[in-house]
């Protein structure tokens, strides 16, 4: 591949123009790109490009002549530094015993004049060469011109120059190219940085934006690849995590039309928005900042990208009232062992081979010390210039180029050589049948290429002498880490750019923000961090609902319904739960059930127990009269049997009382009809006896009294009982009644309840009650007239038809009534059949046993016993 590429790069770029002899084929050069540069001779050359020079300059074509190379003009001192770096750094390898052992590095760097053009000539040279001449016959082997390149600065010049060369896969190892786009591995295949991406760059500012609750900020960026791609990913970034959103998205203009920026500020000014976040140069800021001080626009908290994060030119006195405070992204400083030592050995004399600085060197040094090596222009001197003499003292001078304090991308240009050096060291480390090569080859010094050098790049791995770790992940991005930078004003009126943080991502422990918040100096009155929002919290009790056409982070304040409480939305509370009267939390619901701490649980519980208590005096006087012939009379043994069952009805309403439980609900239906019907049997029972008694006393009517016995009284009560109670196991069984939590009758409320589980069974044991008080009822209401002094019957009518009207007006009402009201109205009408029963059928006896005992007697009751005819 690499013969290819050296060809047809020759070729197609560099215009060589070919013809043919009898004896041999060849390629010339048709021209020769004039470049600034710096040369070293090495077994391994490495390509740089550097900004040398500010500005670069095109003559007119006019395709009547041979065109013009550009010229550059504004001596850069920190891109020269950068190039030194670089020089240094490979001196330093050449000297490491452990690194590349027999290995001499050499380099060629070139000045991109901070222009497209010029940096495109660079890479296309420093990949094909510039030999004026190449035989088509030879077999064209041996090491390319260059191995791998360290460059470019721009975003937009890495962008197109990676573009070709990674069709050929020569490496291309960035140390300020931030742009995200560059991490598209199908796009650029060979290209690297140990810069991170801006991608990164905007995840660590949004993690600012939290860390101080900044959810409406204002972005602007430059309309270069670098900051229409931060604006992106910003957008992209925020709308993922829905924390923040943007005020508003310009493109600032790469020239200074004041029409634009008065546009810009205007929008800036008029916005709520506190915080500005501003992608692009230092040379876009300054238009920027003269339209921001004639409109006095104070206030703002900027956020400054990694571009002019510490650009000196904006740290002036006039912009810091404006300024002061920024906070910014910076990339990684670092420290460099020796580089000030190298650095004070520059000198413009040093012309041989191995530091052939050329016309760079003597520029630098008219730069430094604003002098002119002869021969000066005419006139020059007298209008006051300086002749330079060559010995003019570079530590003395206190230049900008010495002072190493901030060394950042000098860092990443240190930390670009070595990661080379790493991968070409691996690479000739190969062993032999275990190489990643095709049939597990490896390379040697004369026969590798590029490409393979790639491989290499990918895996490497180590930590530079100031403790970073440098590695390339899948996309070739190193770790990113970023300083976080604050501008300072002092009283005294200087500036101060200090760390305050770093954001970094580790292997392990991924993306960490930390940040010393007592060392940022905030430019406000407050002397605190700004609130930057489009609209305020929303008040307990209220939701928020965007604003139509403006960002999600824009919003009114709506009052949450009941049982919701406020967030970004109005959420509903768990099942359990319900809204503070604030709206603002979740409290636990209202618990409802017939208890026994309300007022209406304590009047039926009294009730209850009053009932109790007077069926047991009831009873009491029956046992202590029982000889007496009113009791004897009434057949004592059921009278006992009825007042034990009407003590147990009056009892089973307590079940119907406090929180439902399993066996509460279980056990309330089925001791309520066992023991109704108990209660009604024996009066049934009783019933039945009082007629075949009235018959027996009719002639040939004795034969019916043997069928009403003690036992076959006790029998039938027993058999009727226990039909009962196998109505209730069976429902038991089949569909148990079991508790429940209802939130249908109150939304704020859990009524406790149970529910009879089927209904079938619970109409069942309600009507087999029925059933036999109505047979009771109708047998009573038959010996209704019998001829006594004190009439059974008509006392049993009456209490049946009690005992019925209850229970007929209880089905209407239970259905009705929701939630405990419906226990209430059941304990309400067992209480009420209860004492109809106990009242109707032993009042008048014990009135009689109590008050007036002279009826008490035997003539008394058999007073009346002529049948009317």
């Amino acid at each position: 591949m690499w013969p290819f590429f050296h060809t047809s790069l020759r070729l197609l770029m560099l215009l060589y123009s070919c013809f043919s002899s009898t004896t041999s084929s060849s390629c010339r050069l048709q021209g020769r790109f004039d470049l600034n540069g710096m040369h070293k001779a090495g077994d391994v050359v490495l390509g740089g490009l550097f900004e040398i020079h500010f500005f670069s300059a095109f003559p007119d074509q006019s395709f009547t002549s041979e065109p013009q190379q550009p010229t550059c003009h504004g001596f850069d001192v920190i891109g020269f530094r950068q190039a030194q770096t670089m020089a240094f750094a490979i001196e330093e390898i050449n000297r490491n015993t452990n690194l590349l052992h027999n290995v001499t590095l050499g380099y060629r760097l070139y000045d991109n004049c901070n222009k497209l053009g010029v940096g495109f000539r660079g890479a296309l040279t420093l990949a094909s060469g510039q030999e004026e001449q190449i035989i088509l016959d030879e077999t064209c082997a041996g090491s390319p011109p260059v191995l791998g390149i360290v460059g470019d600065s721009s975003s937009t010049r890495s962008i197109a120059i990676s573009a070709v060369l990674g069709l050929y896969r020569v490496p291309m190892v960035s140390y300020f190219s931030t742009c995200s786009c560059l991490s598209n591995r199908q796009k650029f295949p060979s290209f690297f940085r140990t810069i991170p991406s801006d991608a990164f760059q905007v995840r660590a500012m949004i993690q600012i934006l939290n860390h101080f609750g900044w959810t409406w900020a204002g972005l602007l960026v430059s309309g270069d690849d670098y900051g229409l791609h931060a604006a992106r990913s910003f957008q992209s970034d925020l709308s993922l995590s829905g924390e923040g959103c943007l005020a508003y998205l310009e493109v600032l203009p790469w020239g200074n039309d004041p029409a634009e920026m008065r546009r810009i500020v205007d929008v800036m000014k008029k916005s709520t928005a506190r915080v500005v976040i501003v992608f692009a140069n230092e040379g876009h800021m300054i238009n920027l900042m003269k339209e921001v001080v004639r409109q006095n626009v104070t206030g703002l908290q900027w956020m400054a990208s990694e571009a002019w994060t510490a650009a000196p030119v904006l740290q002036t006195p006039q912009l810091m009232p404006y300024l002061g405070g920024t906070l910014g992204i910076a990339i990684r400083r670092g420290e460099i062992p020796g580089l000030r030592k190298f650095l004070l050995q520059i000198h413009p004399n040093l012309h041989n081979h191995s530091n052939s600085y050329g016309n760079n060197m003597v520029r630098f040094w008219e730069h430094t010390f604003q002098c002119r090596f002869p021969p000066p222009p005419a006139g020059w001197v007298e209008s006051g210039g300086v002749i330079c003499t060559g010995e003019e003292d570079l530590e003395s001078e206190g230049t900008e180029f010495l002072d190493l304090s901030n060394l950042r991308a000098e860092y990443n240009v240190y930390k670009a050589v070595y990661a080379l050096a790493y991968a070409l060291d691996d690479m000739l480390q190969c062993t032999p049948g275990r190489g990643p090569f095709s049939g597990n080859s490896c390379t040697t010094l004369q026969t590798m290429e590029p490409w393979q050098l790639v491989y290499y790049l990918e895996t490497v791995n180590f930590t530079t002498s100031f403790g970073d770790q440098v590695s390339f992940d899948e996309n070739g991005d190193a770790l990113p880490i970023y300083d976080i930078m604050n501008w300072l004003w002092l009283p005294d009126g200087r500036t101060k750019v200090q760390n305050v943080g770093e954001v970094k991502r580790s292997a392990s422990k991924g993306e960490e923000l930390t940040l010393f918040e007592d060392k940022i100096f905030w430019n406000f009155q407050s002397k605190k961090p700004p609130r930057s929002v489009c609209s305020e919290s929303c008040p307990p009790g209220t939701r928020m609902m965007r604003m139509k056409g403006k960002p999600e982070c824009c919003f009114d304040c709506i009052p949450c319904s009941e049982g919701k409480i406020n967030s970004m939305e109005c959420t509903s509370c768990p099942e359990d739960f319900w809204s503070s009267p604030q709206r603002d939390h979740c409290v636990p619901k209202k618990t409802e059930f017939l208890s026994y701490h309300e007022p209406l649980g304590i009047c039926l519980t009294a009730t209850s127990l009053l009932g109790t208590l007077i069926c047991a005096a009831v009873l009491g006087i029956f046992i202590y009269y029982r000889k007496t012939p009113i009791v004897r009379a009434n057949n004592s043994e059921l009278s006992f049997q009825l007042l034990l069952s009407l003590k147990l009805c009056f009892l089973c309403s307590l079940l119907f009382i406090g929180r439902p439980r399993l066996w509460t609900c279980q056990m309330r239906h089925a001791a309520f009809g066992i023991s109704f019907v108990l209660c009604v049997s024996c009066i049934l029972v009783k019933t039945m006896v009082v007629l075949a008694v009235f018959k027996a006393s009719k002639p040939g009517g004795g034969a019916s009294l043997k069928w009403f016995g003690a036992v076959q009284q006790r029998g039938t009560v027993l058999l009727l009982t226990c039909i009962q109670a196998a109505i209730c196991v069976v429902w038991i069984v089949s569909a148990s009644p079991l508790p429940h939590k209802n939130t249908q009758y109150h939304s704020d409320k859990i009524v406790y309840e149970c529910v009879v589980g089927s209904t079938v069974g619970f109409a069942v044991l309600l009507g087999y009650i029925g059933l036999l008080a109505i047979l009771s009822f109708l047998l009573a209401f038959l010996a209704r007239n019998l001829p006594d002094n004190f009439n059974e019957a008509k006392l049993i009518t009456f209490s049946m038809l009690i005992f019925c009207a209850v229970w007929v007006a209880f089905v209407p009402a239970y259905i009705s009534s929701p939630g405990k009201h419906a226990d209430a109205v059941e304990v309400f009408a067992i209480l009420a059949s209860s004492f109809g029963l106990l009242v109707a059928l032993f009042g008048p006896k014990c009135y009689i046993i109590l008050l007036r005992p002279e009826r008490n007697t035997k003539k008394a009751i058999m007073g009346r016993g002529v049948v009317k005819s």
